[in-house]
């Protein structure tokens, strides 16, 4: 069974740093764009970045400059690297996994989510 499973999320201060991982387990994402979304209390699921198999990256606007995508190939694994946390970024994270890189919620498959919380 193919599954993403996200790690690192937790509880910091504002300009605290974390790095979440997703791991992908069960199957190989080979040709696969892996994406981040969150989603606040009460908001919709946004789309936070993404990083195609070719390697082109992309962020939404307000993660630009402060958070990073990346992927480790041999260890099947994305991360997102997140720097200068504000506490508009608390929400739930999930990485997603589709053939086609889009900055919509159609993706083929999600992690169950892991929690970000900065605090002023």
């Amino acid at each position: 069974q193919v599954q993403l499973v996200e790690s690192g999320g937790g509880l910091v201060q504002a300009g605290d740093s974390l790095r979440l991982s997703c791991a992908d387990s069960g199957g190989t994402f080979t040709g696969y764009a892996m994406a981040w979304f969150r989603q606040a209390p009460g908001k919709e699921r946004e789309f936070v970045a993404a990083i195609t198999w070719s390697g082109a990256l992309y962020y939404a606007d307000s993660v630009k400059g402060r958070f990073t995508i990346s992927r480790d190939r041999d260890k099947n694994t994305e991360y997102l690297q997140m720097n200068s946390l504000k506490p508009e970024d608390t929400a739930v994270y999930y990485c997603a996994a589709r053939r086609v890189f889009m900055t919509d919620d159609n993706y083929d498959y999600w992690g169950q989510g892991t929690q970000v919380t900065v605090s002023s």
